[in-house]
């Protein structure tokens, strides 16, 4: 049974992604990611991907070296990070990190946002991502 991690602050959505790709309790990659030095209240941790990167690639696992321009939920790998609710302050982007995952013949995306009534999400239209980083599991 899949069992989504959901972020425990505001702006961890990236490290309850790569908890969600590692198997990992919030409280275990928050840890591991303040060991590093990177923390939540950080707002660059909306509008960067050097941060999820750094986690992934400190347990093991490749990414893609370039963001991938989304064409459709199709020609998504197997597991990817995707960004989603893309839009501009001051200049910078900011956006959501959530996982598409495709197993045992079905695609899904675990989002980890504390208000959603499920985790685990199938309305694609829904999320409108705009690109995405393709996670080679180790």
């Amino acid at each position: 049974m899949l069992k989504p991690v959901v972020q425990e602050e505001t702006s961890g959505c990236g490290i309850a992604s790569v908890a969600n790709i590692l198997g990992k309790t919030y409280s275990e990659m928050k840890a591991e990611a303040n060991a590093m030095g990177i923390h939540a209240s950080d707002e660059s941790l909306w509008s960067d991907t050097q941060y999820v990167r750094r986690m992934l690639s400190s347990a093991g696992v490749e990414v893609s070296d370039e963001e991938i321009p989304f064409e459709s939920w199709e020609a998504l790998p197997d597991l990817a990070l995707l960004s989603i609710k893309h839009h501009r302050e001051e200049g910078r982007d900011f956006w959501h990190w959530v996982v598409f995952k495709r197993a045992g013949g079905r695609s899904f995306v675990l989002d980890s946002a504390s208000y959603l009534p499920s985790n685990i999400r199938q309305d694609f239209d829904a999320m409108q991502p705009k690109w995405f980083i393709e996670v080679k599991k180790a």
